[in-house]
């Protein structure tokens, strides 16, 4: 009886030795778990370098747009300078023009006074001659003075001249080039190209009548005669004449 209770003991102790295992493998689990602490604490440091980019990153990104946005605006701020600058400068160029123009007519009243023996008319100053020359020799005098001879552009100037010349008939800027024979015999005559001493063209045109057609050489000028009316004679005949200056 004794000898069966130490068996079925020795059964019972083996099978625990079985179920629990041997006394080494108890600890084993704990061995275990410190792989998986390990991965958790690496997992958790890698979310939180993440985490931590990720905020960075954000940041970065709200800095760039806001930078960007100023940057925006400053652009827009310049341009709309600029579009100022722009009138601000039209408007100068505008009041430049007009000051010069002041300055112009200011200078004409400062410097009014025409030298002795000639006239004043608008903003120039006229001298008639009373002696006689060609005109060519009539251009050269001018010239020396300062001056040419004189050129009419419109109808309130045109008078003055015909005032200026009452008596005799004096030469004016006026020459005809290119002159060309047209017709034959009796009906032949010349045609000149008119232009003043200035190479300007006519604007205004106060011919006698009949004029300018002549039946001179080619080398021809125009003058005016005591009615104020223009005329054609060659360029080598002596008459008065008049300066402009």
């Amino acid at each position: 009886m004794e000898v069966n209770n130490r068996q079925l003991q020795d059964e019972v102790k083996q099978l625990k030795d079985k179920i629990e295992g041997p006394h080494t493998e108890k600890h084993r689990p704990s061995v275990q778990r410190r792989p998986f602490r390990a991965a958790t604490l690496c997992l958790g440091v890698l979310c939180f370098l993440m985490l931590t980019g990720i905020i960075i990153l954000s940041i970065r990104h709200i800095l760039v747009t806001l930078e960007k946005t100023q940057l925006q605006t400053r652009n827009d701020q310049l341009s709309k300078n600029y579009s100022q600058l722009q009138g601000t400068l039209s408007g100068i160029k505008v009041n430049n023009s007009q000051l010069q123009d002041e300055v112009k007519q200011l200078k004409a009243k400062i410097e009014g006074k025409c030298p002795e023996g000639w006239r004043k008319f608008g903003y120039s100053c006229y001298f008639k001659s009373n002696e006689w020359k060609t005109w060519y020799d009539s251009r050269s005098y001018c010239q020396n003075k300062g001056a040419d001879l004189v050129i009419i552009n419109y109808e309130e100037e045109q008078k003055f001249v015909k005032e200026l010349n009452l008596y005799g008939e004096s030469w004016i800027g006026l020459q005809g080039t290119n002159g060309k024979w047209t017709g034959s015999g009796r009906t032949g005559k010349w045609v000149w190209e008119w232009k003043w001493v200035d190479s300007s063209p006519l604007t205004q045109m106060f011919w006698a009548s009949g004029m300018p057609y002549g039946s001179q050489n080619q080398y021809t000028a125009a003058f005016c005669d005591t009615q104020g009316k223009w005329k054609v004679s060659s360029s080598y005949d002596t008459k008065n004449w008049i300066c402009e200056k």
